[in-house]
């Protein structure tokens, strides 16, 4: 059983086909992300201006999954931002920019 996201860790989960997927911002994690999306603090800042686009969104989810099952496909958790909407997922977006810029 999942125990649900840590905020304490700076965990949040975005449901993807009806389960909670745990997103946790680890080092790893955000060393993948920025290898993809190029400087982290050029995404905070692109985020802060309304700029960040929906596959920027996704990657960064994708690269911070853990505990996800092992067929979850990054596809999945595209689908899974649009169905539930942008806004919806900005809560979980906002939880990762801020261990980003605040570390742990």
């Amino acid at each position: 059983m999942n125990p649900g996201p840590n905020p304490v860790r700076g965990e949040a989960a975005i449901r993807v086909a009806g389960e909670a997927v745990v997103l946790r911002p680890t080092f790893a994690a955000l060393v993948a992300a920025e290898q993809e999306l190029g400087p982290l603090f050029a995404l905070v800042e692109r985020a802060a201006q309304g700029r960040l686009t929906l596959a920027e969104t996704v990657a960064l989810f994708w690269h911070c999954r853990a505990a996800a099952p092992e067929a979850l496909t990054r596809e999945a958790i595209g689908e899974a931002v649009v169905a539930q909407g942008v806004a919806a997922c900005a809560p979980v977006l906002n939880t990762l920019l801020r261990q980003i810029l605040a570390g742990r």
